[in-house]
């Protein structure tokens, strides 16, 4: 007699965190360029937004009305800072590099949050 039901559950229980983890994979590989273009976008807007990063009152970006010019331009950003940790410390708090900066500390006084920078910096690498 040969009764292969006892062994049967074992397999399942064993198939579903592989089919759980090929799926994950799936809609993460699916969703990155997706999530990477909504992030810069998202990007965007609180670059360009007055009450919070207000970018465009000292740089000139493309795309933005009325740009200041106490910054550099914001172009081949990707180029000049291919570390994207350098851009997101620029962010949080420019005096830890250059100590006479008129950057404000955006991180370090909370005026924008760390999903907040991250995405910033996601379109400032599409420049």
């Amino acid at each position: 007699m040969n009764d292969t039901s006892a062994t049967r559950p074992g397999r399942l229980t064993n198939l579903v965190p592989a089919l759980l983890l090929a799926l994950l994979v799936g809609i993460m590989t699916s969703a990155g360029p997706a999530h990477a273009q909504s992030a810069a976008a998202e990007g965007q807007q609180l670059a360009f937004d007055i009450g919070k990063g207000n970018c465009l009152s000292c740089h000139v970006i493309k795309g933005g009305d009325l740009p200041g010019t106490i910054g550099p331009e914001l172009k081949d950003i990707k180029s000049k800072f291919p570390d994207r940790n350098e851009l997101v410390a620029i962010l949080n708090d420019e005096t830890k590099r250059n100590p006479r900066t008129v950057m404000p500390p955006f991180g370090r006084n909370r005026i924008l949050t760390e999903p907040e920078i991250n995405a910033i910096v996601d379109f400032l690498q599409t420049l």
